[in-house]
């Protein structure tokens, strides 16, 4: 039995939702002409409240052309330093758009609105002109750390006084929301532009949707073309996405405590030295003494357990819905033997 804990991304699609993906009603989606495309936007506009929706081959993608969408040459951007689209967007912000970037020191992951408003930059010649923010819910870097609607509200609200747009990397957002029961509206009111993606904790094999008003998708449609993300019969894999949203939010709850149940037991083993606070689906932890990630992965896959390295001596896991009750229990009793087995 292997045990895949690489990343949320690794799930395949359910009978079920192969079975809507084989009867998608499709068409060409660059014309806007596949029904099942336009049905998974309208659906994902109304779910957050929203005028329109974009679908797109990625999340990285809808956040660039947010970003895009959202700044010109010699903007700046205000994330934090572990946010995705610093970390792991290849640069795109300088490749798409030509902006630099303010990278703040949040507590895992997550920045305030003091810490926002310091960054702010002057009305001067040599500096860019900080035009847009970008959080996100949950941080991955953060250990999967959750926002609470209270703490962006306030920088909501100063976006908004100091002319500054808001942008949400919601690429695990209904994680978040599981755990908060806060609704998908209140938060769609508190962003310019949300993205959210189908392929992690939802299920679905492929894609995201940028959430928007109808003028900000308008651009965002013309800027998702000139990065090659214009699909043609796309209704067979948006049919995935739609499936997601509607039969797999509310179990993202099991995955959640899973995770905290894998922290619990790490906080208890001598190998480890510190678990970032458990907070969603993903557990990211520090090893202890000379004990490499590298050496505790190979020891993890000789047990069948896959994880992946995010330092030196840092492994992620991360829970997800092709995890079996039975793959838990060898989960728990691997992670409660590594000694042993080490």
């Amino acid at each position: 039995m292997i045990v895949n804990l690489i990343s949320d991304t690794v799930t395949k699609p359910s009978a079920a939702m192969l079975e809507a993906m084989f009867s998608a009603e499709v068409g060409d989606d660059v014309f806007r002409q596949d029904p099942t495309v336009n049905r998974l936007e309208a659906y994902t506009a109304e779910l957050f409240g929203k005028e329109a929706a974009l679908y797109c081959p990625s999340g990285t993608m809808t956040n660039q052309i947010a970003i895009k969408c959202h700044t010109q040459p010699l903007d700046q951007i205000i994330c934090d330093q572990s946010s995705h689209v610093y970390q792991y967007e290849t640069g795109g912000p300088a490749f798409h758009s030509g902006v630099s970037m303010k990278l703040l020191k949040g507590t895992h992951g997550k920045i305030t609105a003091s810490q926002v408003e310091e960054a702010i930059e002057a009305d001067y010649d040599w500096l860019p002109v900080s035009r847009l923010v970008v959080i996100e819910n949950t941080c991955n870097k953060g250990g999967g750390s959750i926002y609470r609607l209270p703490e962006v509200l306030p920088i909501r609200t100063l976006c908004q006084e100091r002319g500054l747009a808001l942008h949400l990397d919601g690429a695990r957002l209904f994680n978040a929301l599981v755990e908060t029961q806060e609704t998908t509206k209140a938060w769609g009111a508190a962003f310019d532009s949300i993205s959210i993606c189908l392929s992690k904790g939802l299920g679905a094999p492929v894609g995201s949707l940028l959430i928007g008003d109808v003028d900000f998708i308008k651009k965002a449609r013309r800027v998702r073309k000139v990065m090659g993300g214009g699909m043609r019969q796309a209704g067979y894999i948006a049919a995935a996405g739609l499936y997601a949203l509607q039969n797999n939010v509310e179990r993202l709850s099991i995955d959640n405590q899973r995770a905290r149940q894998a922290g619990a037991v790490l906080q208890q083993q001598s190998y480890v030295s510190a678990v970032r606070p458990v907070q969603s689906n993903i557990v990211i932890f520090d090893l202890a003494g000379k004990l490499s990630a590298a050496d505790f992965l190979a020891t993890m896959e000789e047990q069948g357990i896959l994880a992946v390295a995010f330092g030196p001596q840092t492994v992620r896991l991360t829970f997800h819905l092709d995890i079996s009750s039975e793959m838990m229990e060898r989960v728990i009793e691997v992670l409660s033997n590594y000694e042993t087995a080490g």
